[in-house]
């Protein structure tokens, strides 16, 4: 019985959600389907005063919700709202025709109070001064509102869709230098899609308005002629009997029409002009409108100046002059206060009281930096906060990436000034050294050259100090031209936070000192504690296991996988001391890590190896030099280097990694010796290549 009350349970929560999803969304197929319905159907008066107070609500609706929008993708359905809602007023048009032209001989109230109401209490009963409010409000509507707003959505979509290959990029450009994640990348290409199919639909959508102005002067027309037509033809009225009836029938059913018609012009007109900004309007308006008090001042004086000449009316002219001056008055007290309180906080802090200048001590020995920024003074807003400088999150971003890449935690950078650097150059050391520097303008952005542009930007030439790309300075308002050129453009703060990025990439192994491997020690001890407390110092000391792990950065193996390396160590520790031979163990047990960085999935693995017999006279050589490297004959070093140089670029050209296939003896030492002349290349032992890996080689060096 339980269960079958459960089943029963399930069933009836089963029926709910059906009927929920079945009524949900059903709002709009029903006001579609009205709308055909009153085309074809006649409409009884009453309802036809429900419909046309249901049709100005929406209109003021819309137009509200068109305000407080803070951002235009924020009412992305605006477009099918607009194009719903002039259906529904055309379809009105229909039905109030029929009712005007079939029982406007019967008086005024015939076709409902609310056109009755239209036609002779908002336009006094006459005729003549509706007709010219009519024509006034159609002209506001079609030759001002509807124009503009349609305009600017062409122009628009236009830029929009121009734009939209540099925007991807620059989300890809933020995505490569750590600043953003993927949810986010993932986020931000969909707002670029949104904002462009927004800006395409309201640039159809504006046609729709465009039109309904057209057709609300047609309707009038149509419905005053067939009017004073059916009137004295049909029912026997006068011509004045029937001009003044229907006339006034067809003025009021205009009306009711256009009013909301121009309320949802200007919410289209409003949305369209709208910037991607977090503010609605109100907050816009406000903040833009009156942040110089100089402004309110300078509109009181000449209001006051019109109110106080003979024959103008002087109490508005005089009341709007002591409005603006009054809110002059206020505004410019707010900004005094500011800076008051700003010179407060600055005398404050000249005036603390100093002390004795205490006896130097070791705390006042300050070490180098592990990561140091030093920056010009121009460049002081990129690091300062109250400023709005962004490095900072960009550092914290590009710390955060890294770590996870790497395995273990980047050491925070010290940012300071350096006025012995030009005004816009800034320099990254590294242990007090310095390891990159360039030149930015914190008010330019660069574009960058790809590889493929479409076309030239003005701008100062220079180079990308990431990877030296070649580059330019452009203006903020040039980025868009830019990006439709094929440039790739970015603000100053990416372009250090980039270089940075890069270079402590390439000297990671500079980073992992003893107190970071100790604390990746900890870190496994609490999941795996039998594996570390057999590892120092009972196998190894730390000194070793801190040289293994930057052997294994500085060769680009990260350290992620630490249970791996460990368990390595603790298995051949016993047997080795020697870093390099704890090193080539752990390559081997990583090697599927090694290799997926390599070729991602793909079963084949394209190498270049080395002649049998050019392999024979290294392994002699390095014997010889003490499997240093440095025994190799000059001449036979320089050809080596040549042929490899040449074979790793043919493999770039392809679109392949460029891998060196080895001995394990040779592997460390042609590591070392490709390191800085060849840095794409990759030296991997046959050791080091998985079993379910097929290796396929491309070229041979020597033969």
């Amino acid at each position: 019985m339980e269960l079958l009350n459960s089943i029963q349970r399930f069933r009836l929560q089963d029926l709910k959600k059906l009927r929920a999803k079945t009524f949900q969304g059903i709002g709009t197929p029903l006001l579609v389907l009205s709308a055909l319905a009153m085309v074809v159907l006649p409409i009884p008066p009453v309802l036809l005063d429900m419909l046309f107070s249901f049709n100005i609500a929406l209109s003021m609706v819309v137009l509200l919700v068109s305000v407080y929008t803070k951002r235009p993708l924020d009412f992305a359905a605006f477009p099918t709202v607009l194009l719903i809602a002039t259906l529904l007023r055309l379809a009105l048009n229909v039905a109030s025709t029929r009712v005007v032209l079939l029982e406007g001989h019967n008086g005024p109230g015939a076709a409902g109070h609310v056109i009755e109401a239209f036609g002779s209490v908002v336009i006094g009963g006459n005729y003549a001064v509706g007709l010219v409010v009519f024509m006034i409000l159609m002209i506001i509507n079609f030759v001002v509102v509807t124009k503009g707003a349609g305009r600017i959505s062409e122009v628009s979509a236009r830029f929009t869709l121009d734009a939209m290959p540099g925007k991807q990029m620059a989300i890809d450009a933020d995505l490569n230098a750590g600043l953003i994640d993927q949810e986010q990348a993932k986020i931000r290409r969909q707002d670029v899609t949104s904002e462009a199919d927004f800006y395409g639909s309201m640039d159809g959508a504006s046609k729709f308005v465009k039109g309904d102005a057209v057709a609300g002067i047609l309707i009038l027309m149509i419905n005053v002629i067939g009017g004073f037509i059916i009137g004295v033809a049909q029912h026997n009225l006068s011509f004045s009997e029937a001009a003044q009836v229907y006339t006034l029938l067809t003025i009021g059913d205009g009306l009711v029409a256009q009013i909301p018609s121009l309320l949802l012009s200007i919410a289209a007109a409003i949305i369209v002009t709208r910037q991607n900004t977090e503010q609605d309007m109100g907050e816009a308006v406000q903040t833009q409108m009156l942040q110089n008090p100089r402004v309110l001042v300078i509109a009181a004086a000449i209001m006051l100046i019109m109110g106080i000449v003979p024959g103008m009316p002087h109490i508005a002219f005089l009341s709007f002059a002591l409005l603006c001056a009054g809110g002059g008055y206020w505004r410019y007290g707010v900004i005094r206060k500011q800076v008051q309180d700003e010179d407060k906080a600055t005398r404050d802090s000249e005036n603390r009281p100093s002390t004795e200048p205490k006896e130097l001590g070791w705390d006042d020995v300050q070490p180098v930096d592990v990561i140091g920024l030093e920056v010009g003074y121009r460049l002081i807003p990129l690091v300062d906060k109250s400023q709005g400088g962004e490095l900072l999150s960009r550092i914290k971003g590009v710390r955060k990436k890294l770590s996870q890449e790497l395995g273990f935690l980047v050491p925070a950078v010290h940012i300071r000034d350096n006025l012995d650097l030009g005004p816009n150059q800034y320099r990254i050391s590294l242990m007090g050294i310095t390891f990159g520097e360039a030149e930015v303008f914190h008010d330019k952005e660069m574009a960058i050259n790809p590889g493929q542009v479409f076309g030239d930007v003005e701008g100062i030439p220079t180079q990308d100090p990431a990877f030296g790309l070649e580059a330019k300075w452009i203006s903020n308002d040039l980025r868009e031209h830019a990006q439709t050129l094929g440039y790739t453009v970015v603000d100053s703060a990416t372009v250090v936070a980039t270089h940075l990025s890069q270079l402590l990439t390439n000297q990671s192994s500079q980073l992992l000192g003893h107190e970071e491997v100790q604390n990746l020690l900890d870190m496994l001890a609490k999941s795996y504690p039998k594996l570390v407390e057999g590892l120092i110092p009972d196998t190894l000391t730390l000194s070793v296991v801190v040289k293994v792990m930057q052997n294994l950065l500085q060769e680009g193996v990260p350290v992620r996988d630490i249970r791996t390396v460990i368990q390595t160590l603790v298995e051949y520790g016993s047997r080795s001391q020697d870093p390099e031979v704890l090193t080539a163990a752990c390559r081997i047990a990583l090697k599927r890590m090694i290799v997926q960085e390599l070729i991602g999935p793909e079963q084949e693995l394209p190498v270049i190896t080395l002649s049998p017999d050019l392999e024979q006279i290294l392994h002699q050589s390095m014997q010889a030099a003490g499997n240093e490297g440095a025994g190799i004959e000059p001449g036979l070093a320089e050809k080596l280097q040549g042929s490899l140089s040449e074979a790793a670029q043919n493999q770039e050209l392809v679109g392949q990694p460029a891998i060196l296939l080895t001995s394990g003896i040779l592997r460390a030492s042609l590591s070392r010796f490709v390191k800085n002349a060849i840095p794409g290349l990759r030296v991997l032992s046959y050791q080091e290549v998985p079993e379910e890996k097929q290796i396929r080689i491309v070229s041979s060096v020597g033969q």
